[in-house]
């Protein structure tokens, strides 16, 4: 949201509207991308598909 609102300038209600694919559109057009965040263990992966097997 502070990326959005703060550094891009947008209006609450476009920021709302966008996709997440427009949103890191729009942080690659800047040249940020974010952090990213590390993908689970195997084990916790699959504790996790266990536990909400939709």
């Amino acid at each position: 949201m502070a990326f959005g609102l703060g550094r891009l300038g947008l209006a609450p209600e476009a920021f709302w509207a966008m996709t997440p694919r427009e949103l890191a559109a729009a942080m690659r057009g800047t040249g940020e991308t974010g952090p990213t965040p590390d993908a689970p263990a195997r084990a916790d992966f699959a504790g996790l598909t266990a536990a909400f097997p939709d």
